[in-house]
């Protein structure tokens, strides 16, 4: 069996303090639990006015968002992702203060739930989002986590 060689880089590109390396790691937990033994992962930490112009630009969603992620290449022959998430530390905050969390734990799920988009899940339908709420709560125990989640952002998007 190859070994898993996983290329996953953070760029900080707002003002508050969040661990990296659970982040880092988490990452690399799911691209090895679904077979993805070659992958680069880039994470952009933004801030809400950042993503709002990402999430226009690239999906015409005028609105600041959670996360979005988007994959740049998947060959499934070699067990190889490349992939991008963006998330945004202003939401998990605002969120996390509405809930009764912390901004880290919410920014946590919010790459957990962009990573599983990457590797095949998708919310689009009832049973498709309860597995993918599944994978989210299996995560976030690894971490000691308990997945509360019930807002829905502006795409309709429950965590």
């Amino acid at each position: 069996m190859p070994k898993d060689t996983h290329k996953i880089e953070i760029a900080d590109e707002q003002s508050l303090p969040f661990d990296g390396t659970r982040l880092v790691s988490t990452v690399a937990q799911i691209l090895s639990d679904h077979d993805l033994n070659q992958s680069e992962i880039s994470i952009a930490v933004v801030d809400d006015p950042a993503i709002r112009v990402i999430n226009k630009q690239y999906l015409d969603h005028d609105y600041a968002t959670d996360v979005i992620s988007f994959v740049l290449e998947f060959d499934e022959a070699k067990s190889c992702l490349t992939g991008q998430l963006v998330v945004s530390t202003d939401t998990a905050s605002s969120m996390a203060s509405q809930i009764g969390g912390t901004m880290e734990n919410e920014l946590l799920l919010y790459v957990i739930h962009g990573m599983l988009h990457l590797v095949g899940f998708d919310d689009k339908d009832p049973t498709s989002a309860n597995e993918m709420r599944e994978q989210e709560r299996h995560y976030l125990a690894l971490h000691g986590v308990e997945h509360r989640w019930q807002a829905t952002s502006p795409d309709g998007d429950s965590h």
